[in-house]
């Protein structure tokens, strides 16, 4: 919701500062996201053209002198057609953003003349579209002022992040009164319109609806005699101030009225209705050209607004192009009507539209401004068009019943523990347009008709709290528990976690991707059903529940390959889905690596040495981090089966099933199916998992044991380098294990970091060389201890293995 600050002053009387009105506001419950103070429109001054003469090299360019107030004048080369000696205009100096264009001014240097500026057209400087010149003001306008202060386009702009439960303050008026109630000035109140009425209002109306509830109540006015042309200056810069463009006089009014008054309006153009109105259910099949320019079908869940030719108007959302006003009107019906907040709720998330009066109605209007709207809506009308206005026809209302509410005082110390007097509670409650009644420590209240979302004591409560101040709630710290709290998270939750902390540790960076794709991508990955197809997505490509983690994994490292980053490892632990039911949801970690990026691919590692750095991903890769993820769940890994073959969409001779006995399939891993990636147009070394969480069985309950205390070594470790020749068909493995075993206190890491074969280490030979880290535990070692530590490492594997020392 946006309003200017001289906006919400005409309702509001009031000294605060506009930082004040922003921290009030966001005391009370409005809570302010953004503040526009107008700061880029105050570089641009009033400046007078002194002279304007033709440019030597280009026709239709001119070279100006122009006095902007502050010393002599600057010369600017422009091309608008009305620029002219003695035009007075807004001028930007080199240094200041355009905003229209896109560009921070600098000195030019224009077919061989410098500019040192520019003067600005309404379009550049985004206060309106018309750019047929620059912008001409009057004589009198004085030259080296600020030119949004003439204009008064330096009103500051406040955007207040409106919760669904506060449709009052869908309107400025409400907002103002917010204000007003907790003490920051007085609202105004305007004088009930007033003006003559000539004769009926010819078209009658007609609630044809099976249910009262989808149409209240409706109001309808003629108005003969309209000029509609542009709405005035003032009309159009509040408009625009909050993003909205300005069309003609008449639609301008009911935007105005819905952000001024938090009642949309509707306004038909009266010679382009034919006969009578109907308020009914549309029928099955039929179309209205609505103002946006797009055909809709529509349903019997629909309500919307016909006369003898057709539909008109979808109730309450959007009207229709056919009967729009134009330049042409001259009479025209003005609207105003109560419509169903779930109906309007449907109908609008059902035909994809989202409009200022879909967001008021389904949240709830004030009924009893309906025709009080209507009222102000003619006056305005009247004013600004002209014309003469006939009797309204109001059909349906039947008058507001408040809602009355018990409501012990106590509850607002209960609830809250706010210490808050009866005659306080009571202040504020009048002053936001509650009625008590009753005396004593329990009242009655009656609500206003504002208010929909007011149905109990505890809304009440809220109401005293928001106003008295949430500051005033004092901190007190949580009571604490002489025992120790029994198991909050489920098993999946901790297997969640796990999985997330067991894939972070392995170098892999967590992302969160859509849960919809593409319809192409979900049956890449055995998705696809129309069950699973969202009937209204928020973008073509988002339009099916994804079946796997993986497309999104795979696109995102894609994403990254493209802007340089092609070594990429990221994962996600998340929901798939295989149907429409509860059941159908599947909790899954799921991962690739793409490029270089395997656990190995950072450190020295014997499969490093290879040509042009690390070590592409593989298979393996994508095992160990399936194995990684089941392991920190808890799983007994040696119950743990590994079967080649994977789904299609993997490569069929470099993927795995991982299985928990015979039947249970816990994931899937391996490198990608060449064709797969060739369909999400992604490329590169690429392997990945899923492991289904929701598939372990639960873990077996077991005496509770205590963790032996953590104990770390003081020391620092060292690290020693060996490398050994042996026989091509020893195993890496082997000499890892003879060299731990040599000294398994002090031996706390061996890695291979190279292989090497040649007929410098003899025929049917290689040379292993390995690192070993060495961690003192009781004392820093000696040279001597060293020396001995690597003369049972060679000992040990020269027994095991029959390796030598290299020399």
């Amino acid at each position: 919701m946006k309003f200017t600050l001289s906006w919400l002053k005409e309702h509001l009387e009031t000294d605060a500062t506009l930082d004040e009105i922003c921290t009030r506001l966001t005391e009370i419950g409005l809570e302010v996201e953004e503040v526009d103070d107008k700061a880029a429109f105050k570089p641009f001054v009033i400046a007078r053209v002194v002279s304007a003469e033709k440019h030597p090299q280009a026709d239709r360019l001119k070279v100006l002198m122009v006095d902007t107030g502050s010393g002599a004048p600057v010369q600017v080369v422009c091309g608008a057609p009305n620029a002219r000696a003695g035009l007075v205009g807004a001028f930007a100096a080199p240094g200041t953003y355009v905003p229209g264009i896109d560009v921070t001014l600098a000195v030019g240097n224009i077919r061989g003349v410098e500019s040192r500026g520019m003067m600005c057209s309404e379009k550049e400087m985004q206060i309106s579209d018309n750019h047929d010149g620059i912008i001409d003001l009057p004589d009198d306008a004085p030259v080296g002022q600020s030119y949004a202060a003439y204009a008064h386009l330096d009103d500051p702009v406040i955007e207040i992040n409106l919760t669904p439960n506060r449709p009052d303050c869908t309107s400025i008026h409400g907002i103002a009164r917010d204000l007003a109630a907790s003490g920051l000035g007085t609202l105004k109140t305007r004088a009930a319109p007033s003006f003559a009425v000539e004769g009926e209002t010819p078209v009658k109306l007609t609630l044809d609806l099976d249910d009262p509830k989808l149409c209240p109540g409706f109001a309808l006015r003629l108005v003969r005699g309209v000029r509609n042309g542009p709405s005035p200056r003032w009309m159009q810069q509040r408009l625009t101030a909050i993003g909205l463009r300005p069309i003609n006089a008449l639609v301008d009014i009911t935007n105005y009225m819905t952000f001024d008054q938090g009642r949309p309006m509707h306004v038909f153009d009266a010679a382009k209705v034919t006969g009578n109105l109907t308020v009914r259910r549309a029928r099955e099949g039929e179309t209205v050209l609505a103002l946006d320019q797009r055909e809709y079908r529509l349903g019997p869940n629909n309500v919307v607004i016909s006369d003898e030719d057709g539909i008109e108007s979808i109730g309450g959302i959007m009207g229709g192009e056919h009967s729009g006003c134009d330049e042409n009107t001259v009479d025209v019906l003005i609207e105003s009507a109560l419509w169903d907040p779930m109906n309007i709720a449907k109908s609008g998330r059902s035909l994809g539209i989202i409009t200022d009066a879909r967001y008021r109605f389904e949240r709830g209007v004030d009924p009893e401004y309906m025709v009080p709207g209507l009222e102000r809506t003619t006056e305005l009308v009247l004013d600004l068009c002209g014309g003469a206005a006939a009797r309204a026809e109001v059909v349906g209302y039947k008058g507001y019943q408040p809602k009355v509410v018990d409501f012990p005082y106590s509850e607002v110390k209960r609830l809250t523990g706010l210490e808050v007097s009866t005659e306080e509670s009571n202040a504020i409650l009048a002053r936001l347009g509650f009625t008590v009644s009753g005396t004593g420590e329990r009242v009655s209240v009656a609500v206003p008709s504002w208010r929909p979302d007011v149905e109990g004591k505890a809304d009440l409560v809220e109401e005293v709290m928001r106003i008295h101040g949430v500051d005033n709630i004092k901190p007190a710290p949580l009571e604490s528990h002489a025992a120790v709290n029994g198991r909050i998270l489920t098993t999946l939750q901790i297997r969640t976690r796990a999985a997330k902390r067991a894939l972070a540790s392995r170098g892999m960076l967590e992302a969160v991707t859509w849960s919809f794709i593409p319809e192409y991508q979900a049956k890449l990955f055995g998705g696809g059903s129309p069950a699973l197809r969202l009937a209204n997505p928020i973008a073509a490509e988002m339009s099916d529940m994804r079946p796997s983690l993986l497309p999104g994994l795979l696109t995102a490292a894609q994403r990254n390959a493209d802007k340089g980053y092609g070594d990429v490892a990221i994962f996600e632990v998340s929901g798939t889905y295989e149907n429409d039911r509860p059941d159908g949801q599947r909790r899954v970690a799921g991962g690739i690596r793409r490029g270089t990026a395997s656990l190995a691919g950072g450190g020295r590692m014997w499969s490093n040495a290879v040509k042009g750095g690390g070590k592409p991903v593989d298979v393996f890769d994508a095992k160990a981090d399936a194995l990684a993820v089941i392991e920190a769940c808890g799983l007994p890994m040696g119950n743990i089966q590994i079967e080649q073959g994977g789904p299609e969409w993997y490569h069929p001779g470099r993927s795995g099933t991982i299985k928990m006995g015979p039947k249970v399939v816990l994931g899937y891993f391996g490198e990608f199916h060449p064709l797969t990636l060739e369909a999400l147009d992604v490329s590169g070394a690429l392997c990945g998992f899923e492991v289904y969480l929701d598939a372990m069985a639960e873990p077996k309950k077991k005496a509770t044991r205590t963790k032996p205390a953590l104990e770390l070594s003081p020391f620092q470790a060292v690290k020693r380098d060996f490398a050994f020749v042996v026989d091509k068909t020893v195993e890496s493995g082997a000499i890892i294990k003879a060299a731990t075993g040599a000294d398994r206190k002090l031996v706390t890491g061996v890695n291979v970091f190279d292989i090497f074969e040649g007929a410098s280490v003899g025929e049917g030979k290689k040379s292993v060389a390995i690192e070993v880290q060495i961690q003192p535990v009781e004392r820093t070692l000696t040279d001597e201890d060293f020396e001995a530590l690597t003369q049972k490492i060679v000992a040990s594997v020269a027994k095991f293995t029959g390796g030598v020392l290299r020399s």
